[in-house]
């Protein structure tokens, strides 16, 4: 929050110096010290959302390696597999996420990723369709997307 205070400080003076800069720093722990003593502020929430920031980066990075992977996977089932029957499935997925959000953020994941969609999610289960059952997600509670959304699921 600090942070905040000041580079809003810094943008809203439209330019930077160094009078400035002493000035909002000490403006800006002003303002923080009042949150932090009426608001409910404190700076181990600030560093645990910073934590859930970098989980969140980290979900995001995870994703777009899955879909690389997951692109390299169809096309070499375009390429290389046309001789053969694909078999799609569609099989149920229960989770253990207990928020709206992060289901939402669970089904669009595996919808992102090739080959799958997400065809339903009605409480914690996700009715979902692969191309290819070697898309499936097996049901062995070893599921990275869910792990990491269960970590930012757990409190400040």
């Amino acid at each position: 929050m600090f942070l905040l205070f000041f580079i809003l400080w810094i943008i809203f003076n439209g330019r930077f110096t160094v009078e400035i800069a002493l000035f909002g720093v000490a403006v800006s722990a002003a303002m923080y010290a009042f949150c932090c003593r009426f608001m409910d502020f404190s700076i181990r929430k600030d560093l645990a959302y910073v934590k859930k920031v970098f989980l969140f980066l980290k979900f995001l990075a995870v994703l777009t390696v899955e879909i690389i992977k997951a692109n390299i996977a169809m096309g070499d089932m375009i390429l290389h597999r046309y001789e053969k029957d694909l078999n799609p499935v569609i099989f149920k997925m229960k989770t253990k996420l207990r928020y709206r959000t992060t289901r939402v953020l669970l089904a669009n994941a595996i919808t992102l990723t090739p080959g799958t969609i997400t065809i339903r999610l009605k409480d914690d289960e996700l009715i979902i369709h692969a191309v290819d059952n070697t898309l499936a997600i097996e049901d062995d509670g070893n599921f990275i997307f869910e792990e990491l959304l269960l970590k930012l699921e757990e409190p400040v």
